[in-house]
């Protein structure tokens, strides 16, 4: 019986760059837009409080869809109330956040800059956290079958030694 050899397929380094220089100007471009927002304090407050919101949700929503992909193969997954708290806050975080961005009494101008660089967080968010995920799996997967060689290796010289 041959087997063909299992190629663990990874990110190239250019693309992990791309990803994590994305996020790193995504967060850049909101904390900039953040940091001179007009306004009164409470609203400034509010807008950052929801762009961390919608961060967190965006990094919880994407490991809540992945894992599920992966227990469904298997036969399980999370519980029903939990796909609610997991999609609910995501849509209650996007929808406030979007809420009190087009609530705000300011430049039109601003109000797109604030939006598109919102937006471009929440996206290269997902995208790292999927570049992120994709590690973490091949180094499980190289692991195990490095297990499994270093298992081969030892039967092949016990059987040679006997």
């Amino acid at each position: 019986m041959s087997s063909s050899p299992i190629v663990v397929q990874r990110d190239t380094k250019a693309w992990q760059l791309q990803v994590w220089v994305s996020f790193g100007i995504a967060v850049f471009l909101c904390a900039v837009g953040l940091a001179w927002l007009p306004g009164e304090q409470l609203e400034q407050a509010f807008m950052v409080m929801g762009y961390v919101f919608c961060l967190s949700a965006a990094f919880v929503l994407a490991k809540f869809v992945r894992d599920n992909e992966s227990a469904s193969r298997r036969g399980g997954g999370d519980t029903p109330m939990w796909k609610l708290v997991v999609w609910g806050g995501f849509a209650v975080a996007m929808g406030l956040t979007g809420w009190g961005l087009l609530s705000m009494d300011i430049n039109v101008t601003y109000k797109a800059f604030l939006g598109v660089s919102w937006l471009y967080l929440i996206t290269t968010a997902f995208t790292l956290a999927k570049m992120l995920r994709d590690r973490h799996e091949a180094d499980l997967l190289e692991a195990r079958l490095q297990g499994r060689r270093e298992a081969a290796q030892a039967a092949a010289q016990n059987s040679s030694v006997n």
